[in-house]
């Protein structure tokens, strides 16, 4: 059974008859109903009666449905206002335009707009490359999406995206002190897609790619980092990849397994499962198995499959293993999910190799549940925030985008995946390294300026960067 989540949390004003005992009767109804109480605040007291707000996080919304029913048949009790502490959280929007200089004087105005930008606007029109540093270019991202899957919630449309591009741009910002705008676009069309991006690029410094289906994704982005110069970042692909790999090369440490020489069962095989795959390849990892939901991937398959599948099974599966993903388990060291609720059994775990690593990461519920898999393997991840080990995109793309734009990076590489993986994988030190913390919080601040540095130091290796390095990385804004 989950368990109360912040995420469902409502804050309810109670008005409750002055008798003693009747604060305790109302904790106790909310106690009984598996709620968990946060705060209480009073409003009111008068000599009949006190009116408090009581906040109280429950497991999904039916359930504090039915924390608030059972608070109304308490005699002496009256239900008043209930807030949803989420729908509060998002109410007109969670980001602003602010700006960065004040304009208190006609001299400001002058200097701002016209007429003295059409200094700025000449320079750059003699050097396009002065965009960088004269405008918002240099520290603004666009956050790109249609709208087509959305965390766990598939295609709703690029409105209702809109709160998730709007929590993205929050992050870009609080962990990388990167700017980002939401682009929400009311097409699937490919075509489109791209060209939309192309037209609006020259006001950003970076291109990411969000919550777009597969396979439709993979040409998007193919397409845009060859018609762009400037990175284009398919987050769901790259960002979980790279913090997947940061995991694993510490799990390893606990298991004291060589990447080269382990086997890896990957299930989802779609734009993560896939970027997955591609990363673990680029690290020396040699022995893979993609499973879908008709079974193992291998070469001549034909159920199934699509572009970016049959380059899967051309590249892993090298003992073209056929059947079920408990046939592709047996004698694996690492099972990792980015799939579907509930697929893996304590079964098929038992069937793989000692000190087996379980990555399941499906959300909001994995592919098997932490309670059920811990007696049996050795290291567990999911991609929750209430179990230890979450394998979350935040440690990545905030990092990754501030590298990327103090770079002036021309694309994304390989090279620079595995330098933010390997660079996110060492903020956990020799002496916190455990089964239980193979990866840094996402409120770790050395985080993102080491998946930055991990960055540019790439950037610059492979000459992708346009920048010169400095001693100064220009740090988090």
């Amino acid at each position: 059974m989950k368990s109360p989540s912040a995420s469902y949390s409502f804050t309810i004003r109670l008005q409750i008859s002055n008798r003693p005992g009747m604060l305790g009767r109302v904790a106790s109804a909310i106690g009984e109903a598996e709620g968990d109480i946060g705060a209480v605040d009073l409003v009111e007291t008068t000599r009949d009666r006190t009116e408090r707000d009581i906040t109280v996080k429950a497991r999904d919304s039916v359930h504090a449905q039915q924390i608030v029913t059972r608070l109304r048949h308490i005699a002496g009790v009256r239900v008043g206002h209930i807030s949803d502490r989420t729908f509060l959280m998002h109410r007109g929007g969670k980001i602003e335009v602010h700006n960065k200089v004040p304009i208190r004087t006609r001299d400001d105005l002058s200097m701002v707009y016209t007429p003295g930008v059409a200094r700025v606007c000449l320079a750059i029109r003699d050097d396009r490359a002065r965009a960088f540093s004269l405008t918002i270019k240099q520290n603004m991202v666009a956050v790109v999406t249609d709208g087509t899957a959305v965390l766990g919630l598939g295609d709703i449309g690029p409105e209702a995206a809109l709160p998730v591009m709007e929590g993205k741009a929050m992050l870009f910002k609080e962990f990388g002190g990167v700017d980002a705008f939401p682009i929400c676009l009311a097409t699937k069309d490919v075509d489109k897609i791209v060209e939309t991006v192309k037209l609006i690029a020259p006001a950003f410094g970076g291109i990411n790619l969000e919550d777009i289906a597969a396979p439709r994704c993979f040409e998007v982005e193919e397409r845009l980092r060859k018609e762009l110069d400037i990175p284009v970042f398919h987050d769901d692909q790259h960002g979980t990849a790279v913090v997947v790999l940061a995991a694993l090369l510490n799990a390893l440490r606990i298991v004291k397994k060589d990447l080269r020489r382990i086997r890896v069962v990957v299930t989802g095989v779609g734009a993560a499962g896939t970027a997955a795959i591609k990363i673990l390849q680029s690290s020396g990892v040699r022995d893979m198995i993609g499973v879908d939901e008709h079974g193992t991937i291998y070469r001549g398959r034909e159920q199934g499959m699509d572009f970016m599948k049959r380059w899967v099974a051309s590249t892993t599966n090298s003992r073209r293993v056929k059947g079920t993903l408990g046939d592709a388990l047996a004698g694996a060291d690492v099972f990792i999910g980015l799939s579907v609720p509930g697929i893996l059994t304590v079964t098929d775990i038992r069937r793989m190799a000692r000190d087996p690593i379980v990555f399941a990461m499906a959300n909001p519920e994995p592919e098997i549940r932490p309670e059920d898999a811990e007696p049996h393997v050795r290291v567990m991840a999911t991609g929750r925030s209430d179990y230890p080990n979450q394998i979350n995109n935040v440690l990545c793309f905030p990092g990754f985008f501030r590298g990327l734009l103090d770079s002036r990076a021309r694309a994304v590489n390989d090279e620079m995946k595995v330098a933010a993986a390997r660079a996110l994988a060492a903020c956990v030190s020799r002496s916190e390294l455990s089964a239980e913390y193979i990866i840094p919080s996402v409120f770790n601040k050395n985080v993102a300026p080491a998946v930055a540095e991990g960055v540019v130091r790439a950037a610059h290796e492979t000459a992708a960067a346009r920048r010169r390095r400095s001693s100064d990385l220009s740090a988090l804004r």
